[in-house]
């Protein structure tokens, strides 16, 4: 399939849209871990999760199910408010599936966060299958008195990529769940693994493209990262040629081709992930996230 790309790299960053929704002072997000699961966890479709996935890779110290989410909070304002002490806080509900649950308990989960001080909004990371229009109308509600996103982790456009790593919903559900949520006026994001195994560059470019037709306020992209303890880092082990990992360079060229097939209004939420050194298996490029950042930046400017 042809794909169009825009001659134009230049793209709109997450932090771009959060400056134009709070133009009076900064905001931080906050990770927490709030105590949920998945359903391809717990047996209602599945058991063992995605094959990729270990959430101690992406979860800081703080974020501990084992605290409430009061405390989880009040412990990273405590750590960001060193530097900007004038700033204030989105509670970022990361870990799991963060709709997964009964909608009065999530409400309560939800109204908990809002009620430390200092926090202007919630953004909710969950999966397009875990979605009821109930919840989306107290969302809906929540959204007019305070900042409401929904991320939803999509990872690939391709169904057949979301059953090898067992992700235990469709595309079709992704697309109809970003478009509820859209239409009740909440802002909604989306996740997508650049790299996964079986994807032709054509195929991850048409990510992109797929995406596009969606009313999405953001995308963020992480690289595939082969971790211990997943399903997926046991297949790499074992048969590493499934697998095309790319490098630093190559990456960053694979980023921009996908900018440029991605609507222009769509705001970048990350280019990259960094997981801990000892979970890691590959790839391994030895770059911080602020490193990376610059070389991306130097390529976009060359271009």
């Amino acid at each position: 399939m042809l794909i169009n790309k825009r001659t134009d790299t230049t793209h709109p960053e997450f932090t771009d849209y959060l400056r134009k929704r709070f133009p009076a002072f900064k905001v931080q997000k906050i990770s927490l871990n709030a105590g949920f699961t998945c359903p391809n966890r717990d047996g209602v479709k599945g058991r063992g999760g995605c094959t990729y996935c270990n959430n101690r890779t992406f979860n800081p110290d703080y974020c501990d199910r084992r605290k409430s989410i009061t405390e989880q909070m009040e412990e990273g304002i405590r750590f960001f408010s060193r530097k900007y002490p004038e700033m204030k806080y989105i509670a970022y509900f990361q870990a799991y599936t963060n709709t997964y649950g009964t909608v009065k308990n999530l409400q309560s989960k939800y109204e908990e966060a809002l009620r430390i001080a200092g926090v202007a909004g919630i953004i909710i990371g969950t999966r397009p299958d875990c979605i009821s229009d109930e919840l989306l109308d107290c969302l809906q509600e929540l959204n007019r008195r305070t900042f409401v996103m929904i991320e939803y982790g999509i990872e690939s456009t391709l169904n057949e990529t979301l059953r090898r790593i067992n992700r235990g919903h469709t595309y079709e559900e992704a697309e109809d769940a970003v478009r509820r949520t859209a239409e009740r006026g909440i802002p909604a994001g989306a996740h997508i693994i650049l790299g996964l195994p079986g994807e032709t560059r054509q195929q991850i470019l048409q990510h992109a493209v797929r995406l596009s037709a969606l009313p999405l306020t953001s995308v963020k992209l992480h690289q595939l990262q082969l971790i211990r303890g997943t399903v997926m880092g046991k297949e790499y082990e074992d048969h590493p040629e499934r697998f095309q990992l790319y490098t630093a360079d190559e990456y960053i060229d694979l980023v921009i081709e996908f900018i440029e097939c991605l609507r222009s209004d769509i705001h970048i939420d990350r280019f990259v992930s960094q997981s801990p050194k000892e979970l890691l298996i590959a790839p391994d490029w030895k770059l911080k996230n602020h490193e990376f950042r610059a070389k991306l930046e130097c390529r976009l400017t060359g271009r």
